[in-house]
């Protein structure tokens, strides 16, 4: 067993104000992955107040949270930043200002820690930049996509960016490469999405009436051979949710092993393609505290420029 930490009571500064609990331990606490985060809550072994909590419950300035001793195996705690990944990282920052960074996300980089995965974005981060009280995800993406990510640097920059992503008022367009011609024009996909779990407890997600209400708008950028490239901008926000939609359009993402087909895979390996295509080129919000307009853009990696080019 690793060594353990002994009862810590920490006070809820202006920093954490409105943070959720297990939010707030998780940036704490760095070591510790999520499921041992959710077991020590629920408990009841961490107290606020000297009362049992919620993970969901949102702290308030001045509440005292008592934190156990935690004892981690080396298979649970969450591992140290590597060089290379601090490397990586350091060179994907797009821009920071002192709300937000956005990040052109790698494509195989988690953007958090959990279901195997022993470090994401989020925990590397908060390892790199310990002069930051506070850093938290705005949105997420899906490991095997690259591009925009937004993450705040205080409470009150993430309840802004936050609602900007509930009202809709948050652009985000990716690019995909997608199996077959596309039809010419700009093509709106609503349709629902039910998430659900296969026997070996793996995710996936598909249409089903039962689902939550989805829309993505996909428009033709490039007719390739074989293939077309399109922009897709997500409406809503739900897991999967270009991916599953194209599928629903009768256009798999080139190099999706979830969804993708065995002809869009074979397509896949004849032009190089690594990975999933699909990559969050755009991203629009307002700023928290200047209230002006921003938008940054992600290039595309070389070897995504390199299978557009073999398919020329």
């Amino acid at each position: 067993m690793a060594e353990g930490r002994g009862v810590q009571w920490l006070e809820i500064d202006e920093h954490h104000d409105g943070q959720r609990l297990d939010n707030f331990l998780l940036a704490h606490l760095k070591g510790a992955p999520r499921t041992l985060i959710y077991r020590i809550i629920r408990r009841g072994e961490v107290r606020i107040n000297g009362g049992r909590g919620k993970a969901s419950r949102r702290l308030i300035r001045g509440d005292r949270v008592r934190v156990p001793p935690l004892r981690l195996t080396p298979q649970e705690a969450v591992q140290e930043v590597s060089d290379n990944l601090r490397h990586v990282i350091e060179r994907s920052l797009l821009k920071e200002t002192p709300d937000w960074m956005v990040f052109n996300k790698p494509s195989g980089l988690a953007v958090h820690g959990g279901s195997g995965v022993k470090i994401g974005l989020i925990e590397a981060l908060r390892q790199i930049r310990d002069d930051l009280p506070y850093l938290e995800l705005v949105h997420r993406l899906d490991r095997d996509t690259s591009g925009c990510l937004l993450v705040a640097k205080s409470r009150d920059a993430l309840n802004f960016l936050g609602n900007e992503l509930r009202e809709h008022r948050m652009q985000k367009h990716y690019l995909a490469l997608v199996e077959g011609v596309w039809s010419v024009g700009r093509d709106e996909v609503d349709a629902p999405l039910l998430r659900f779990e296969l026997a070996n407890g793996e995710r996936r997600v598909r249409v089903d009436a039962a689902g939550k209400p989805s829309r993505t708008r996909f428009t033709l950028i490039e007719a390739l051979k074989g293939a077309s490239l399109v922009e897709a901008e997500p409406v809503t926000g739900r897991t999967h949710q270009i991916r599953v939609h194209a599928v629903h359009a009768g256009h798999p993402l080139l190099g999706d092993s979830k969804y993708g087909s065995d002809s869009g895979e074979r397509l896949a390996t004849r032009c190089g393609l690594p990975r999933l295509f699909l990559h969050a080129r755009m991203l629009g919000f307002t700023d928290p505290t200047s209230r002006q307009p921003v938008q940054l853009q992600a290039p595309l990696t070389d070897d995504l420029q390199s299978v557009l080019a073999r398919l020329r």
